[in-house]
């Protein structure tokens, strides 16, 4: 079982903070974290530092770099100013990110795929032997689902928008003058 610790919401840490376990962060930390399992910034918690962890996850505000070994997850209300580097990263609906995504380090393994054994080939009855050899059916690779992800960039593709009319500048403003006054001519400056 490994140790977990949480700073309160009242509470304010300068200095950088280091460790085993996992943290909750629910008051401010002016530093860096760094941790070995899990690091929750909850939604009152405000980190100005890097976050480095097996796993971040944010629902507060962080002003720094977050890297995780596993993974990094932005939930909805999580503001961050700052790269994302993990394996996998996440960003939910609502969460704000200014910074760059990398999605480096060891991903998870892929899954082996599943091939459908072939399936026997019945000779009807009365039909006539074969001379070359028997049809024997090929084993035909299931169609694999697509993954939610997927299925969310191809639903948030953009639609081709329709042409838009050649866009021209306004007309200029000229200054008009009331009824009966006179405008003042301008002198040279050479004068």
């Amino acid at each position: 079982m490994s140790q977990s610790s949480i700073i309160g919401a009242g509470t304010v840490v300068r200095g950088n903070l280091e460790g085993e376990g996992s943290l909750e962060i629910h008051g401010r930390i002016e530093g860096d974290v760094t941790m070995t399992g899990e690091v929750l910034v909850g939604e009152t918690g405000a980190v100005r530092g890097s976050i480095s962890a097996g796993r971040v996850s944010v629902y507060g505000a962080v002003q720094g770099d977050l890297s995780g070994t596993e993974a990094v997850l932005l939930e909805r209300g999580a503001k961050v100013v700052g790269d994302l580097t993990a394996p996998r990263v996440g960003i939910a609906n609502g969460a704000l990110v200014r910074g760059s995504v990398r999605t480096e380090g060891e991903a998870a393994p892929a899954q082996p795929k599943r091939v459908a054994a072939p399936t026997p080939v019945a000779k009807p009855a009365g039909a006539p032997a074969l001379k070359s050899a028997p049809f024997v059916a090929k084993p035909v690779a299931k169609a694999e689902p697509k993954p939610p992800v997927a299925q969310a960039l191809a639903a948030a593709a953009p639609a081709p928008r329709p042409k838009e009319p050649e866009r021209r500048p306004p007309p200029p403003v000229l200054p008009s003058l009331g009824k009966g006054a006179k405008g003042k001519k301008k002198k040279d400056r050479d004068e």
